[in-house]
């Protein structure tokens, strides 16, 4: 007999200070001491005025791994690391190749004793992995109580720094020492953050508790192109992995720096997302649109707002946008985090009831993957 799971705990953790849109050059660096053509117009177009960077704004040294962050959020959960078995840990980019990112974060989490411990890959979606893999180790009955936490630290890879061999051979070749868009796109798309879960068997015995109906999660990889990536390029329409190539090609064409197809994304995100990710969805668990009090979704910018309401239109769930909360304005985008930053301020802000209906959404762009997550207010 499958347990139900509640939410119990949730934490966020933003480093240092917020970084405003007209400092955030000067903590990232100019890419061949030249600023960026395209900052001001991507900045208009995702909404965001305010996000956190691991990195101190003077020295421009790092002052947080994104392990480190991850432990920050699980710290901030307020419980002994003896009061749950599981950890799964989901991140976009992780500090090493490996080992795997969750055994990193548990070897730093103090006085933490031997437990399982899982790792998820991907993008965006990396955080709800993890969540499904805690949700899934307590409906089983495998464990009583579970940690998820998902961390971001982009800044570490798009700092000016990392892009210094791709503009010096351009240099040589006598063009300009700027970088490609779909390269610079994401320096003023991506911040670092990370959040936490404690999952169990049982509610809070006062306060809130959110209990999770289910976790979703769908993957068109066998219909979509690589859209978002690291570690690789695309090259005549097939994916190159940075293993295969020699390493001054690697350090020529930044291989390792995070890129993203925006046209591919932009004609497809909301389609295979939400159109056809939901519409599934809705016919297994019949759900209405109405009976949804609160919409959390994760989208990378504000200029996909109006869009994600077309998509719930067009499959006749429309959710009214007075129901949507995000704080993508003032805490940027970090990435497998965000749903877990989001959450977090959610539960904390809002005037919540007993029974009240909460319909996550979690897109990912890496090839097109896309998380739903229902939740009753407890």
């Amino acid at each position: 007999m499958l347990s139900t799971v509640y939410i119990n705990k949730i934490s966020s953790f933003l480093p240092n200070e917020p970084i405003s849109n007209d400092q955030m050059e000067a903590v990232l660096g100019m890419v061949g001491d030249v600023p960026s053509r395209v900052r001001k117009m991507i900045l208009r177009s995702n909404g965001i005025e305010n996000r956190y960077y691991a990195v101190d704004p003077i020295t421009r040294k790092q002052t947080h791994t994104s392990t480190e962050l991850a432990v920050r959020a699980v710290e901030k959960l307020g419980i002994f690391a003896d009061q749950f078995s599981c950890l799964a840990v989901g991140t976009s980019y992780p500090d090493q190749i490996l080992p795997g990112q969750g055994v990193m974060v548990h070897g730093l989490i103090p006085n933490a004793p031997p437990m399982e411990v899982m790792s998820m890959a991907g993008v965006c979606v990396a955080g709800m992995a993890a969540m499904k893999h805690a949700f899934n180790a307590v409906r089983t009955g495998e464990h009583q109580s579970a940690v998820a936490v998902a961390s971001e630290c982009a800044s570490a890879i798009m700092r000016s720094e990392n892009f210094t061999s791709e503009v010096t051979q351009k240099q040589l070749d006598n063009a300009k020492p700027e970088i490609g868009f779909e390269k610079d796109f994401l320096r003023w798309m991506l911040s670092d953050g990370a959040g936490a879960v404690q999952l169990s068997n049982r509610p809070n015995e006062s306060g809130l508790s959110f209990k999770i109906d289910w976790i979703e999660l769908t993957s068109y990889a066998n219909e979509m192109p690589v859209c978002m990536y690291a570690g690789g390029e695309v090259q005549n329409g097939q994916f190159v992995s940075w293993k295969s190539v020699p390493q001054a090609e690697r350090d020529a064409k930044s291989f390792m720096a995070i890129k993203q197809d925006v046209k591919l994304l932009n004609e497809n995100i909301v389609k295979y997302t939400v159109e056809k990710a939901l519409s599934k969805l809705i016919e297994k668990y019949d759900l209405k649109a109405e009976d949804i009090d609160y919409f959390l979704p994760h989208y990378s910018s504000d200029f996909f707002r109006d869009r994600l309401l077309c998509g719930l239109r067009n499959i006749n769930f429309e959710i009214a946008q007075e129901k949507w909360f995000t704080n993508l304005t003032q805490c940027g985008n970090t990435g497998s985090a965000s749903i877990y930053i989001i959450l977090e301020e959610f539960a904390r802000t809002f005037p919540l009831k007993a029974g009240q209906k909460v319909l996550c959404y979690v897109p990912e762009s890496g090839r097109f993957s896309s998380c739903f997550m229902l939740l009753e207010v407890v």
